[in-house]
């Protein structure tokens, strides 16, 4: 588990009520991305096979891990990760965090995923995603200086291009969010994290082909038009988007090792 340096007296708390629990503390605020690093620094740093990433406001049904397992298991070969269903806290399937189907996949691929009642996908959400830790090894951590949005898009599509990825409908979990509904919602000023990281992740990240950045380009132009036309503050928005595309093309992210040395105290490579 990761304190992302909460100042609300998390860490004391999970120390009183939770010591058997192995808890990061940060010494400054990650967000999503860098905090789901320094998780998965942890976890490397063991023999495990696989780890088990959610969000904090996930709560998972009694078998969703075992479901998980089980069609890892299962499955003939082994798949870069499996992703669970997720839903709201009505039951309904949270659109925010549908894994991407494949495109393309193959009719055998789609047999395969079948025969251990699962689908190919292309990506998935850190809501609830069991990932190959011997894959992590080798193609690297999420990209911590994403802070916010993107990151589990850009580090899925890196682990599954060239592998296999499984959707497993009878792992079930509820995304507590505070409202139902997709990444069309209104961001006010975090748009600028969507813009920023949407162009890192076109320029700098092996994640998609050309031909896949191409596809997934129209649909976030698309997505962005949406989020435009239903926002009551344009304003922001447009702000948001200037300083995004600015930083995207100025900058590239900060090597994560180096992020997470310098939020845990930990020397890069160790």
């Amino acid at each position: 588990m990761v304190d992302n340096a909460s100042d609300d007296g998390t860490e004391q708390m999970l120390a009183e009520r939770f010591g058997h629990l192995d808890v990061v503390s940060a010494r400054s605020n990650t967000g999503g991305a860098g905090g789901f690093a320094i998780g998965l620094q942890r976890a490397l740093d063991t023999a495990a096979e696989t780890v088990w990433l959610m969000d904090d406001d996930t709560v998972p049904e009694p078998t969703a891990l075992a479901e998980l397992v089980r069609a890892r298991q299962e499955y003939a070969g082994t798949p870069a990760l499996v992703a669970s269903r997720v839903v709201w806290t009505d039951g309904r399937d949270h659109p925010m965090n549908t894994p991407r189907a494949k495109p393309g996949a193959r009719a055998d691929e789609r047999a395969a995923a079948a025969a251990v009642g699962c689908r190919p996908i292309r990506s998935a959400s850190f809501v609830s995603v069991l990932v190959d830790a011997e894959l992590v090894r080798e193609r690297g951590l999420p990209v911590a200086d994403y802070f916010l949005w993107n990151d589990d898009f850009e580090f899925t599509t890196r682990l599954v291009r060239g592998n296999r990825a499984l959707y497993c409908p009878t792992s079930v979990v509820v995304h507590k969010t505070r409202t139902f509904g997709s990444t069309d919602a209104d961001p006010g000023e975090r748009f600028f994290f969507e813009v920023r990281n949407k162009v890192w992740l076109f320029t700098r990240s092996a994640g998609l082909s050309p031909a896949e950045k191409l596809v997934y380009a129209g649909s976030t132009a698309r997505r962005w038009s949406r989020t435009f036309a239903a926002s009551p503050d344009r304003r922001t928005l447009w702000s948001s988007l200037r300083r995004g595309l600015v930083a995207g093309v100025r900058t590239r992210p900060r090597p994560t090792q180096d992020l997470v040395a310098d939020a845990t105290d930990r020397s890069p490579g160790r």
